[in-house]
Formats: C-alpha cells, sequence, structure tokens
C-alpha cells in the first residue's frame, strides 16, 4: 500500500542538523579528540561518521582512526566534550521549537536521532520541549545505524504507528536514505554545512529551505 499524505498518523523529527545545528561540533570534537591522542584523521572523516550509531563511530575512531583508548572509553569522552559544548550554548535552529510546537499541536511527535541518549536528552530539556515527544529512540539503542531504517522503524514501533505511516523531517544524505528505506514520508531540509547530493535529495517528497517552512499544511500537502 503506497502512502499518501493524508494517511500521516505521526511525524519523526532526526536532532542533528535539524533541531540543534550540531554537525559541525561533532566533528570539532572528534577531530580535536582525535589530534590530541595521536589519531590518523582525515578529510573523509567526518562524512563516513554522519549518521552512524554511537557504537559505530566509537568504533571507527578506534578502529580506522587509531586511537588507542577502547571504544567505550572513545565514545564517553566525546559525549563528555560534546555536552559541555552544549551547557556553554546549545545551538537550537532558528524556528525549532516553535515547528516542534506546530506539529505536535496535530501529530504525535517523535525523535529519531544518531545522538547517544543522554544527548538527546539534554538538548530536549534545554530547549523545554521534552513533552511534546511521545517517543525518542537513539541509534544506540537499535542494530544499525543510519542508513540502514533501524532508528525509524523503532520509532514507529514506539509510537504505534506504521512506519508507512509517518513523515519524517531529516537534514544528511544517510539520514534521508535512513527514513526512506523505513518507508517515511520524506521531508529534507538540507543540512547547511554538508548538503546531501542531489540525487538523495531526489530521494526526498518535499525539500525545505527552513524549520520556518515546516507547517502543518506543508507535511500533509501531496
Amino acid at each position: 500500500m503506497v502512502t499518501t499524505p493524508s494517511d500521516i498518523a505521526a511525524v519523526v523529527f532526526d536532532l542533528d542538523g535539524v533541531l540543534v545545528d550540531s554537525e559541525q561540533l561533532w566533528d570539532e570534537v572528534r577531530e580535536d579528540l582525535a589530534r590530541e591522542r595521536g589519531g590518523r584523521w582525515h578529510d573523509q572523516a567526518q562524512g563516513d561518521m554522519m549518521g552512524m550509531s554511537s557504537p559505530e563511530w566509537s568504533r571507527y575512531m578506534h578502529e580506522v582512526i587509531g586511537l588507542s583508548e577502547s571504544p567505550d572509553e572513545i565514545n564517553a569522552e566525546v559525549v563528555r566534550r560534546l555536552l559541555a559544548r552544549y551547557r556553554e550554548s546549545l545551538p537550537l535552529i532558528d524556528g525549532a521549537v516553535e515547528a516542534v510546537d506546530r506539529l505536535a499541536a496535530r501529530w504525535p511527535l517523535a525523535v529519531a536521532s544518531s545522538s547517544n541518549r543522554e544527548v538527546i536528552d539534554a538538548v530536549l530539556d534545554a530547549a523545554g520541549i521534552t513533552e511534546r515527544f511521545a517517543a525518542t529512540v537513539s541509534s544506540e539503542e537499535v542494530a544499525r545505524g543510519k542508513p540502514a531504517p533501524d532508528v525509524y522503524l523503532e520509532a514507529a514501533r514506539r509510537l504505534g504507528v506504521r512506519a508507512g505511516d509517518c513523515a519524517a523531517v531529516e537534514d544528511s544524505r544517510n539520514g534521508i536514505r535512513s527514513a526512506h528505506a523505513a518507508g517515511m514520508r520524506v521531508i529534507a531540509m538540507p543540512n547547511a554545512h554538508y548538503r546531501p547530493p542531489d540525487e538523495v535529495l531526489a530521494a526526498a517528497d518535499v525539500v525545505l529551505a527552513s524549520l520556518d517552512e515546516l507547517t502543518v499544511a506543508r507535511v500533509s500537502a501531496s
């Protein structure tokens, strides 16, 4: 059965690059750690890790970048440094809270993010929007990170709706591929720092320029 916009029962948000302008912060923190610890950082590292779950990217930092610490230790240190940056200044994207409020008035919402559980919780709490989300899922809680569909399928399961009846709001190459693979209606808001290739954006049902355009009408429109 092909899902049409009128069938939408819930909306699932990505976090990094959609609600918080954070992809480059993850990159900076991981690069700084790699260079401090004698790792072999390279230009493609950020692209390789975008969308990976924390077990996946911390293993990448250990095996490919060459940090001697265990993946668990790498993960904990990166998250510690990132949360310290967030406590100094949370990089909420303009219009994020308003967009969440608009859609929460119409549909149940979820988050499906590659961020660690503690990062998701910290961001939503600091933004004052925790209660807007009926479910939140970190890709560390499923078998595979993005671009696999696991995190989106789990978000739909926790919401109690079919994945095909959900709309997903995404910004990145692997995120768009993940939501599309889950069978969701994909609303893309291309990341300003790491714009997805045109062939990936072509898989989205709607492409928006900003969160100001993320309205009930745009989500529902055919």
